[in-house]
């Protein structure tokens, strides 16, 4: 009988190291657009119009900026989530459930590659 697989080969691991690069840019310019869009006054071109449109406008610019704020706030745990997948495939931890220690499917990886939990371990939490 086959021996159950502890770990992903060096292959597996770099293929996971591209795909989670690729994920790691779009992420940061991600975030440096929501970034952008924070940082500026996002000035619609309503200087010369009345003060009670201005009013209005004011209410609907911090809400969306406090959901820019939230959004910025969620890449950067995503982003910091791929740094860390990333130190897992130097120490060749990479894919390893942290509840079970068993093998995460490679098609979870292929979807969500920060995972930590296989479906089951995480399914056991909910």
């Amino acid at each position: 009988m086959a021996k159950e697989k502890n770990r992903y080969t060096d292959e597996e691991l770099k293929e996971f190291k591209e795909l989670i690069n690729i994920k790691l840019e779009e992420a940061k310019e991600d975030l440096m657009l929501l970034q952008n869009s924070l940082s500026h006054n996002d000035d619609h071109g309503t200087d010369d119009t009345g003060r009670s449109f201005n009013m209005m406008e004011d209410g609907s610019e911090t809400l969306s900026r406090e959901e820019m704020a939230q959004l910025a706030a969620r890449q950067e745990k995503f982003i910091q989530s791929l740094k860390n997948a990333l130190i897992r495939i130097e120490n060749k931890t990479y894919g390893i459930c942290r509840e079970t220690g068993k093998l995460i499917r490679k098609e979870r990886l292929m979807l969500v590659p920060h995972a930590t939990l296989s479906i089951e371990a995480k399914n056991a939490q909910g």
